[in-house]
């Protein structure tokens, strides 16, 4: 197989996988609105404001961890100090460790 024809195989695996993907989330999404179908209006705006709280509250969440990664390392060095440090202590040799 040539690389363009393999690039171009690949990327058709990647739409069908994509797609499949599409219709079974399509599917079931049809599938929740069938059954919510049957709920009463005043119940449908309750779900309606618990999905959306879910949704704010797991975009909260994602950007607490996300900001949680960082600062953890504490200092009163500045960042200068800290890479002086790391370099002076450095040790090089010339003998190649054996496993």
């Amino acid at each position: 197989m040539r690389p363009n024809s393999f690039l171009l195989h690949l990327h058709q695996e990647l739409n069908k996988t994509k797609m499949k993907s599409i219709d079974i989330n399509t599917t079931l999404i049809e599938g929740y609105l069938r059954l919510l179908d049957n709920l009463s209006p005043s119940n449908k705006l309750d779900l309606i404001s618990k999905l959306t709280l879910s949704v704010k509250t797991d975009i909260t969440d994602r950007k607490k961890s996300f900001y949680k990664a960082f600062g953890a390392w504490e200092s009163k060095q500045t960042a200068d100090e800290i890479i002086n440090d790391i370099h002076s202590s450095r040790t090089l040799n010339r003998q190649i460790e054996k496993f």
